[in-house]
């Protein structure tokens, strides 16, 4: 999908020069996929804590089944 955006380019001159990629276009892709991850990360611990946790359950007898 085209898209025409205005990036500040100093941030995306000190991106390209810290993530190694050769493109613009690469380097926007690799911190978009980044940005997913770190965020999907953040949700991840904004449920610790959430789950109550049965003390008597035995992971090691459930491997022998």
């Amino acid at each position: 999908m085209a898209t025409n955006l205005s990036i500040d380019p100093i941030l995306l001159d000190k991106a390209l020069e810290l993530g190694g990629e050769k493109t613009k276009k690469a380097t926007v892709n690799q911190a978009l996929r980044e940005f997913i991850v770190r965020r999907e990360q953040e949700r991840l611990l904004d449920l610790f804590g959430e789950f109550d946790w049965d003390d008597e359950f035995d992971y090691k007898r459930e491997r022998t089944r």
